[in-house]
C-alpha cells in the first residue's frame, strides 16, 4: 500500500523526487503535491475501498457472484441523480452547490431509487440471470432519461456533466473531502455492525432466521450502507466501473474464505491498492490522461469474464 500511495505521489507529467515528498515546504513542488496530488491518492485509496465494498455487500445480498454497484444499476442511478443536479442547475440553490451536499444528496437518492427497485424486484424473480439483466435494464433506463436531460441541456452543464462520467479522481479538493469521507465512513460503520448476519446471508435467509437473524433489518442496513458508500463516491469522483465486482473475488480468491471478518478488510485493501494503480497508469506519460474509468474498466473486465467462464466450467 505504501509503495503505490507513494508511487501515485511522484509520478505524473511532472516527476517530483522522493525526497521532496518531506521537504517540499518551500518548495515549487508545495503546490502540486498537496493541493493536488494528495488528495487525488487518498480519494483514489477511499473510492478503491468504498466501491469495492459496496460490491460485496451487493454479492452477499443477491447471493450473485457478478452483483455489484455497475452492473445492477445502481451507478447508473447514481448518475442519473447527478445528471439531474448538474443539467438542471439553474434551478439549483448556490449553497449546495457550492457545499458539495447537493450532489452527494441526488447521488445517493438515484443510487437509492434504482437498488430498492432491483431489491423488490428480487423478492419477485429467482434467477440471477433474470435479474442482472433487470438490473441492466434499470441501468439503461436511467441512461435514457439522462439522454434526454442531455439533449435540452445547455452546453456549459452538458460539457461538465460528460467530463464527470469519464471518472476523474482530482476532481475531489480538501473541501469536498470533508463531505466524501465521513459518509463513507458511516457506511463502513454500518457494515462492520453486521458481519455476522452477513455471514448468515450466505448461507440462505431461511438457515439465517435459524439463527435469530433479523432478515429485513439486515437488508435495509445492507441497503443503506450500499447507498452511502456507491453514492458518496460516486458523486465526487464519476463511475468507476467494474471495480465493485471484481475485488470481491479477488479477496476471496487470495484469502480463501467468505467469512466477511476478513473478507471486509480484504476487499477494502485489495480495491485501494487497485484503484491507486489505475492513477498511476492515468499519469503515466501520455499526450493527455486517461480517463480512471477506462482504465478501472480494463483491468475489471477480464476478471469478471474469468468468473464467468469459471461458473460455466463448474457447472
Amino acid at each position: 500500500m505504501d509503495f503505490f500511495f507513494l508511487a501515485d505521489l511522484v509520478l505524473g507529467r511532472i516527476y517530483i523526487p522522493f525526497q521532496e515528498i518531506f521537504e517540499a515546504h518551500d518548495s515549487i513542488f508545495y503546490e502540486i503535491l498537496y493541493n493536488f496530488r494528495l488528495p487525488k491518492a487518498i480519494t483514489a485509496v477511499v473510492t478503491g475501498a468504498a466501491i469495492s465494498l459496496s460490491g460485496l455487500l451487493m454479492q452477499t445480498l443477491f447471493r450473485n457472484p457478478l452483483a455489484g454497484p455497475y452492473v445492477l444499476g445502481v451507478s447508473s442511478g447514481a448518475g442519473l441523480g447527478v445528471a439531474v443536479y448538474i443539467l438542471a442547475s439553474t434551478i439549483v440553490p448556490m449553497a449546495l452547490l457550492q457545499s458539495g451536499w447537493g450532489l452527494v444528496i441526488a447521488a445517493i437518492a438515484g443510487a437509492s431509487v434504482v437498488l430498492m427497485l432491483v431489491l423488490f424486484t428480487s423478492f419477485r424473480v429467482k434467477s440471477a440471470v433474470s435479474l442482472l439483466l433487470i438490473g441492466l435494464m434499470f441501468g439503461q433506463i436511467a441512461g435514457s432519461i439522462v439522454s434526454l436531460l442531455q439533449s435540452v441541456s445547455d452546453p456549459d452543464s452538458l460539457k461538465l456533466y460528460v467530463t464527470w462520467t469519464f471518472g476523474d479522481l482530482s476532481a475531489v479538493s480538501w473541501r469536498y473531502m470533508q463531505v466524501m469521507l465521513p459518509i463513507v465512513i458511516l457506511g463502513f460503520l454500518l457494515t462492520v455492525s453486521i458481519q455476522k448476519p452477513l455471514d448468515g446471508l450466505l448461507l440462505g435467509e431461511n438457515y439465517a432466521k435459524g439463527l435469530g437473524i433479523s432478515i429485513i433489518r439486515t437488508r435495509v442496513i445492507i441497503i443503506i450502507s450500499i447507498t452511502l458508500l456507491a453514492g458518496a463516491v460516486t458523486a465526487f469522483t464519476g463511475p468507476i466501473a467494474f471495480v465493485g465486482i471484481a475485488v470481491p473475488h479477488i479477496a476471496r480468491g487470495m484469502f480463501r474464505t467468505s467469512v466477511h471478518r476478513v473478507v471486509i478488510p480484504a476487499t477494502m485493501l485489495i480495491g485501494a491498492l487497485l484503484l491507486l494503480l489505475c492513477d498511476i497508469i492515468t499519469q503515466l506519460p501520455f499526450y493527455t490522461p486517461l480517463p480512471i474509468n477506462a482504465v478501472s474498466a480494463m483491468i475489471g473486465a477480464p476478471v469478471i469474464i474469468w468468473i464467468i467462464l469459471k461458473n460455466r466450467t463448474k457447472a
